[in-house]
């Protein structure tokens, strides 16, 4: 049975106290869409992680359901805490609570499915996350909810079949699967780096930029990579209601998960209508904007939920520096 683990991430700072929008969710200007009266209510997104702080006075209410199929607390699935830290970070970035303190999350109205595939170490085997997606593609809430995007910050080297195969029809029930690329970048983006399920063509594979619109170093190269986000010095929620700075991919990845959520919210307002998942994807990547990097390191570009705002700033840039 293969392994899968997260991938490795580095922890920067922890902190009790905090009220300020994290950097990275102003970066991707997910605050133009909540001006819009867009903050994702209504979608639901399972994350598989290492679980959740499920008493974070930031995340306990965003949680709609979770499970447990790790073998910490005795295999019990209906615990789902995380033990770890990462799973609750990326919580927070995705669906953090517009409350007047702490953080907010880029969508912070969404639902979260929080599905515990890696035990508090942050391994797991590659069935507990195959069993994670599949879970995800068929749940429903009590009132027929249904999961619109899958995050998983969450990698492992080898190409699980089975683990492919329900991402593959995860998207074929019009999913988005959002992944962390990877950090075993080397800043040369002519040598491949690939994680899995992130390099799975089906799926969106997320790169890391820092809050200067700079590719990371250890952001994972290769031909598959769709799109970057904020990566570096990540405020989010942590343990015991505390908050954390952290760094890499996986911090990454559930921007792009909150910023779908966004565009499926304000899509369906527009539409009328349920988006399919090519809709969806072609949702994101229409606000992408290039940061002159080769596509191997970039994809199509930053998020950037204000693009006409950045391309606006850029010509201006250009005349100015003429």
């Amino acid at each position: 049975m293969s392994k899968v683990g997260l991938i490795p991430y580095k922890i920067e700072t922890v902190v009790k106290e905090t009220k300020v929008v994290p950097p990275g969710i102003e970066l991707i200007q997910a605050p133009s869409l909540w001006n819009q009266g867009i903050t994702g209510e209504g979608v639901v997104i399972a994350v598989l992680d290492t679980g959740c702080d499920t008493s974070h006075f930031e995340l306990k209410d965003q949680i709609i359901s979770g499970y447990n199929f790790t073998t910490d607390d005795d295999s019990n699935p209906n615990i789902f805490e995380d033990y770890n830290g990462h799973g609750t970070h990326v919580c927070g970035t995705i669906a953090a609570a517009e409350n007047g303190k702490g953080v907010i999350g880029v969508a912070p109205k969404v639902r979260l499915l929080v599905l515990k595939v890696l035990g508090g170490q942050g391994f797991g085997d590659t069935s507990w996350v195959t069993e994670g997606v599949q879970f995800a593609m068929n749940w429903r809430g009590e009132n027929g909810e249904r999961v619109r995007v899958i995050s998983m910050s969450l990698g492992g080297k080898e190409k699980d079949l089975a683990l492919h195969q329900a991402v593959q029809a995860a998207v074929k029930k019009d999913i988005l699967v959002v992944c962390a690329a990877g950090n075993e970048g080397d800043g040369d983006d002519q040598t491949d780096e690939y994680a899995y399920p992130g390099a799975f063509p089906e799926v969106v594979q997320v790169g890391s930029v820092n809050n200067n619109r700079e590719i990371s170093k250890f952001s994972n190269t290769n031909c598959k990579i769709d799109l970057v986000a904020p990566g570096e010095d990540v405020l989010s929620t942590y343990l015991n209601g505390e908050f954390a700075v952290l760094s890499g991919t996986s911090m990454a990845a559930p921007h792009v998960s909150g910023a779908a959520a966004l565009l499926i919210e304000k899509g369906e307002k527009e539409f009328e209508r349920r988006l399919t998942e090519p809709e969806v994807y072609a949702q994101l990547i229409k606000r992408t904007v290039s940061l002159h990097y080769s596509r191997r390191f970039q994809g199509n570009g930053l998020i950037h939920l204000a693009k006409e705002r950045f391309v606006e700033m850029e010509q201006s840039e250009a005349r100015a520096a003429n």
